[in-house]
């Protein structure tokens, strides 16, 4: 059942929140390219950061229970987050997510989330079946200026696609990797909205008869073989999400489901800091090349991590 939205003569706007949540740091392990990631408190003291922050798609969990609430079975099926991601947050920190009520019909909404003293964690946007309108992302990216002074990600290209075919699937128990060193069940231990519909047990009493992937593992996911794709910059470097949208498209994704993965780049930016790679993902079902859902992420990657940044900038005439 979905909310049911009153004609009202009122035009103050409206807004569902949830209660705030302490997520879970569970990436402090993290490796890829032989060294430690962003989540690590140590890197990150290195890169001026105060703590390892919680990855972005963790906050994704806070959305579900409120989305669920206003488009009922559809946010499982159809739904789409976008979002910008504007401030991190570490363990101990409170989060609370808000979506603004839509009007009556309306299947696009805002959303966001902010720490229990009203700093913005993110930013964005969520829907059900076709949003009729760009996405968080999708409004940014077209407003991207050409990337004339990429150093980290100058051997990248727009359209550059994977390099080899990726084939996934993701158990309860299964290990996804240095980049995810935590299992499903592990997560679902910790995560800040538990549903019935994700555990072996009460997966079979959902509307499909399957436990389903949440989606903030949607992204663990979809993460946990993108070394294969090869479509990073020059190491080493550290890299974090700027920003992230996952669609359903046939949804759910399932537990214990293989999935085959296609990738491209779709653009390129720069900032005063990082050198950002926009890579989109789509997501087929592995027997009948169904696609089932997609992704877009910003990656973006540290200038001040990548330790040949200033000598290879002056030989490309860039400082």
């Amino acid at each position: 059942m979905s909310l049911p939205i009153a004609d009202t003569p009122f035009a103050t706007p409206l807004a569902l929140s949830g209660p705030l949540r302490q997520p879970r740091q569970m990436l402090s392990d993290q490796t890829y390219d032989g060294h430690k990631s962003i989540h690590d408190d140590a890197t990150a003291g290195n890169l001026g950061l105060r703590a390892g922050p919680i990855e972005g798609p963790t906050h994704f969990s806070q959305f579900d229970p409120l989305l669920a609430r206003l488009f009922g079975r559809q946010w499982f099926e159809t739904g789409c987050i976008s979002a910008h991601y504007q401030t991190m947050v570490v363990e101990g920190e409170s989060v609370r997510a808000f979506v603004d009520l839509p009007e009556s019909g309306a299947h696009f909404v805002r959303i966001r989330a902010e720490k229990a003293d009203g700093t913005p964690v993110l930013t964005g946007t969520a829907s059900v079946g076709e949003p009729g309108q760009p996405h968080e992302l999708e409004q940014r990216m077209a407003k991207l200026r050409p990337a004339t002074g990429l150093v980290i990600n100058r051997d990248l290209q727009v359209g550059q696609r994977g390099a080899v075919p990726e084939t996934i699937r993701m158990g309860f128990d299964q290990h996804m990797g240095d980049h995810y060193p935590f299992t499903l069940r592990d997560k679902l231990a910790a995560i800040t909205e538990p549903c019935d519909w994700y555990t072996p047990e009460g997966g079979t009493r959902s509307p499909w008869r399957r436990p389903i992937l949440p989606m903030e593992m949607i992204s663990v996911l979809l993460g946990s073989t993108i070394a294969e794709a090869q479509l990073g910059g020059r190491k080493p470097a550290v890299g974090l999400f700027a920003g992230q949208q996952i669609r359903l498209i046939r949804g759910p994704l399932f537990v214990d489901q293989d999935y085959a993965l296609e990738r491209e780049i779709v653009a390129l930016s720069e900032s005063a800091r990082t050198e950002s790679t926009w890579v989109r993902t789509r997501v087929f079902e592995l027997l009948s090349r169904t696609l089932v859902a997609e992704m877009i992420l910003n990656g973006a990657v540290m200038k001040a991590s990548y330790p040949h940044y200033e000598r290879e900038a002056r030989e490309l005439g860039l400082a």
